[in-house]
């Protein structure tokens, strides 16, 4: 995944800014409120830290290099005792009158970021207390948020990054079907479904019922050929948007398993393991149910697999091939609950710290 980074404010945001303005006063120096818990908490989320700051004439007789440093040097060793750490710290030296290109909400200091694409926009943001900070976010691509607005604290911010909605939308357009996939992972509610057909609506709703996810699937596929590319393309479609939704997959409980329904039997263990393997056991006695030919089933579940970059293995045994269907959609969806649940540790579930 991407590398999420924040872009934080020093004076006002990191540490508290004296009424008189003389930041370079050692007795004056105090931290923000609750901002050690907070960074602590983002940064075993996975956040990157970078310091951009205006420091108005420094450098200069009337704010001088050692004036700010002992400051700074305190700052920084103090966040770095409590393992926060900055990959970067960013200071302009500039007055408004200077007209600098490095002076937020100007950009210049943050070029290198700008013109690399390996890191998160969507997940990324500036911190700050200014509006001119959120200026410099609008200038990066990435969220603003405004410290120290009515009960926006450290604590909120936290919350807000780590604990937002995890959703995701996908649209998949081929010659043979138009799809548009949206999840939420957070908020349960009634699923939308229209594929074209009956029965897979229905099988597609006990997923997003006994996953208690939010689930939205619009599909016009070419129904008058056969039914094969629109189960198919919707399997893909919905693992893409599962995986995106995920995100880094920190905090996740990675795995799930399961279902009885009356005679029938499936077993589902689910591994959100960043690797694509499908394992089916199982026979039908007819060739559909309802409008869904049974040797789609097993097919959907492999795309979904293929595309969730998962291991998922299926069993099923019983009599009624509507018990057999409905206990592997449902049985998914079980096993999917506590795999996408979040643990609250902020780790990735695996020794290799990825997945």
């Amino acid at each position: 995944m991407s590398k999420k980074i924040l872009f934080i404010d020093r004076d006002g945001t990191l540490i508290q800014e004296p009424l008189d303005q003389q930041i370079d006063r050692l007795d004056k120096f105090a931290l923000e409120p609750e901002v050690v818990p907070a960074l602590r908490r983002l940064r075993d989320f996975g956040y990157a830290f970078v310091m951009v700051t205006n420091q108005d004439g420094l450098g200069t007789p009337s704010f001088r290099e050692s004036e700010f440093r002992p400051l700074q040097d305190l700052l920084v060793n103090l966040l770095a005792s409590q393992g926060i750490v900055f990959e970067a710290v960013r200071i302009c030296p500039h007055t408004a009158a200077d007209r600098c290109d490095c002076r937020k909400p100007k950009p210049g200091l943050l070029l290198d970021y700008l013109r690399d694409p390996t890191w998160d926009r969507a997940t990324s943001a500036v911190i700050g207390d200014r509006e001119t900070d959120l200026q410099l976010a609008t200038a990066l691509g990435v969220a603003g948020l405004h410290y120290g607005r009515t009960d926006f604290n450290w604590t909120e911010i936290a919350r807000q990054l780590i604990d937002a909605p995890r959703r995701a939308t996908v649209v998949r357009q081929t010659k043979e079907t138009s799809i548009t996939v949206s999840v939420d992972l957070d908020t349960p509610g009634p699923a939308k479904l229209a594929t074209g057909i009956g029965f897979f609506d229905h099988m597609l709703e006990q997923i997003a019922k006994n996953a208690g996810i939010g689930l939205s699937i619009a599909c016009r596929g070419d129904l008058e050929i056969d039914e094969h590319h629109t189960v198919e393309d919707v399997g893909l479609a919905l693992g893409q948007a599962l995986r995106q939704a995920l995100g880094d997959k920190r905090g996740v409980g990675r795995y799930g398993f399961v279902l009885p329904m009356d005679e029938a039997c499936a077993q589902v263990s689910l591994d959100l393991s960043g690797r694509s393997y499908f394992v089916f056991e199982g026979a039908f006695t007819r060739e559909t149910v309802g409008e869904l030919p049974t040797e789609l089933v097993p097919h959907f579940f492999r795309s979904l697999s293929d595309s969730l970059a998962a291991t998922l293995h299926m069993s099923v045994r019983g009599e009624n091939n509507h018990h057999l269907v409905e206990a592997l959609f449902k049985g998914f969806g079980r096993a999917l609950r506590p795999a996408i649940a979040r643990s609250g540790d902020g780790t990735v579930p695996s020794t290799k710290g990825v997945l």
